[in-house]
């Protein structure tokens, strides 16, 4: 077919694609004033079910039990959602997941114990277009210990390759700190090349998650990996400012030594003892008192993701970023806009990340007419692409709206956006 449009190019994906259905699931996709949403990378929309699971909660069970809730299931939470996050998303098996703190303070964790397991070394390894909390907790941690940090610079359209960490490591490595899918670029991480490499060099790796879980799908026990975290209100879609989770590979469980360690960590909590013993397995990890309303958004989104089949949700993301680098290439690239994201489908995550020096003073306008992207120094427009929510046309729409502003600043008629397919 000839003379094809990007807008007529999305109508047919649409049409084709298995997972359209599961779009009504969610609230606000018929929304007129977002004609386009963009930015399920950093908030997920909520799912329909939510709304009731959240409002029966409320009134069955915290008004309804009170603190006798507790003893009826919430202190098991935290636990069972892990599990269920390392079965569907993650491919770790039970006992090694949890949900517990913000991403922030599981990542300081998470380093801080890891760097306690290595006392001989002095190193710590992550690169410099990591998301601003691993970079800012690496190098306090740095502080800290008195230890050292080596930077790794890589490509702004890519990320950390297995070379890269080869050539920094040594025997003063002891954690390398890297995340699976880059923020920026969406560069996916050789995360088994890397984490043997660094076993081989005596290290340990944590790795963070959190524009991978719920839209690339992870082995992380099959690919040896020592920690992990990652937050829940992208495509786990938790809610703003829903807890995060950890994993702690099994090995790695008898001897982990948290920094922060509390209460509900404790060997036996209620007996309010005089010196801490921290519990066995996993909730070694937690601190404080579990977040209890912020796991049932997350928990509806896991039965989905569970009946749908990570497989599925990385076949249309990839199928969603392929067309909007088809659509950009064919709309933008006339106005110098670039790509700041591997092209090669299965080297990115789910977004791409595209770079022009108006998109800062543009994006506030696309969300003022309901275009909904993310802005990201030190130039770049993210597109994310939620595969549940998302539909090609929203990404032809957002794309377009786009190619007319540039056009009007250039002085030049857009683009028809005619393809050849």
């Amino acid at each position: 077919m000839t003379g094809t449009t990007i807008a007529d190019r999305a109508a047919e994906l649409d049409a084709a694609d298995p997972l359209a259905r599961y779009r009504t699931l969610f609230l606000g996709t018929g929304d007129d004033s977002v004609l386009s949403y963009l930015d399920g990378n950093s908030l997920g929309r909520p799912l329909t079910t939510t709304l009731g699971s959240l409002t029966s909660f409320v009134e069955g069970q915290w008004a309804g039990r009170l603190i006798r809730g507790w003893d009826e299931g919430w202190l098991e939470l935290p636990q069972q959602i892990g599990d269920r996050i390392g079965r569907v998303a993650l491919g770790a098996a039970a006992g090694q997941c949890i949900v517990a703190d913000s991403t922030s303070v599981l990542l300081y964790k998470l380093a801080r114990a890891a760097v306690a397991a290595r006392p001989e070394r002095t190193e710590i390894v992550i690169d410099r277009d990591n998301f601003p909390t691993d970079r800012f907790i690496v190098e306090g941690i740095a502080r800290e210990r008195n230890l050292t940090v080596r930077w790794l610079d890589v490509a702004y359209d890519a990320g950390a390759t297995t070379a890269d960490v080869a050539a920094v490591l040594g025997p003063q490595t002891a954690l390398v700190l890297l995340s699976h899918v880059a923020y920026r670029s969406a560069h996916i991480a050789d995360v088994p090349g890397i984490t043997r490499a660094a076993h081989e060099a005596g290290a340990l790796v944590l790795w963070d998650l959190s524009h991978s879980v719920g839209s690339v799908p992870a082995e992380l026990d099959a690919w040896g990996v020592d920690f992990a975290a990652g937050c829940s209100y992208k495509y786990l879609n938790g809610g703003p400012g829903a807890p995060a989770w950890a994993y702690v590979a099994e090995r790695h469980l008898p001897t982990l030594d948290q920094p922060i360690p509390g209460w509900l960590g404790s060997a036996d909590p209620f007996a309010m003892g005089g010196a801490y013993r921290p519990a066995d397995g996993i909730r070694r990890l937690v601190s404080g008192t579990p977040p209890i309303l912020g796991m049932l958004a997350m928990r509806d989104m896991l039965d989905l993701l569970e009946e749908v089949g990570m497989p599925a949700v990385r076949e249309k993301s990839e199928q969603l970023t392929a067309f909007a680098v088809e659509a950009v290439d064919e709309l933008l690239a006339q106005y110098g806009v670039v790509i700041a994201s591997p092209r090669a489908p299965g080297e990115r995550g789910g977004h791409i990340t595209i770079d022009h020096h108006e998109f800062a003073r543009m994006v506030p306008e696309l969300w003022a007419d309901g275009v909904i992207p993310d802005y990201r120094n030190p130039n770049g427009i993210r597109l994310g692409l939620s595969p549940l929510t998302t539909s090609f046309g929203e990404v032809a729409l957002a794309v377009d709206a786009i190619a007319r502003r540039l056009a009007a600043a250039a002085g030049a008629p857009s683009s028809t956006g005619t393809v050849t397919t």
